[in-house]
């Protein structure tokens, strides 16, 4: 069996979210993250579709009903960059997103050191039920996994 990859995540928004925060949601998780934004007809409404990439290949899909997710803790969805410059340059982004809109949530974390990997990495939360790991794992030399994802 191959191995499994990400796809997609719906996410569930109280009713009128979507309406009240779209503009706000696709402007950040755009201009921050590059994920390209799509409405999406789907069970008699309308969803709004968050894709990292063009090909529509990974996504988050935001849809409104009255029984919706709500996550009070630190439940999170992990994001890979490839390079602690990339953590920080994004970091960057939600800092100076976060002194126009006091939404923006940031929980900053110490480097998470457990031999032969280094995790960097912070927290984000905006307008969404859920919080997004940001994080690069740097790997001691020799100790990098045999297998890794490629991106084409």
């Amino acid at each position: 069996m191959s191995a499994l990859r990400f796809n997609h995540m719906e996410l569930t928004l109280p009713p009128g979210a979507l309406e009240r925060d779209r503009d706000a949601i696709v402007t950040f998780y755009s201009e921050v993250f590059g994920f390209n934004a799509i409405e999406v007809p789907l069970f008699d409404t309308a969803g709004l579709l968050l894709a990292t990439d063009d090909e529509v290949s990974q996504f988050l899909l935001l849809m409104e009903q009255d029984e919706h997710l709500h996550s009070p803790g630190y439940d999170h969805l992990g994001f890979l960059c490839e390079s602690r410059a990339e953590v920080d340059d994004l970091m960057a982004k939600c800092r100076q997103w976060q002194k126009k809109d006091d939404r923006v949530r940031i929980k900053e974390y110490e480097d998470l050191v457990i031999a032969p990997t280094t995790t960097h990495a912070f927290y984000l939360q905006y307008l969404l039920p859920i919080w997004f790991d940001i994080q690069v794992i740097e790997y001691e030399a020799g100790t990098e996994p045999k297998k890794t994802w490629v991106y084409r």
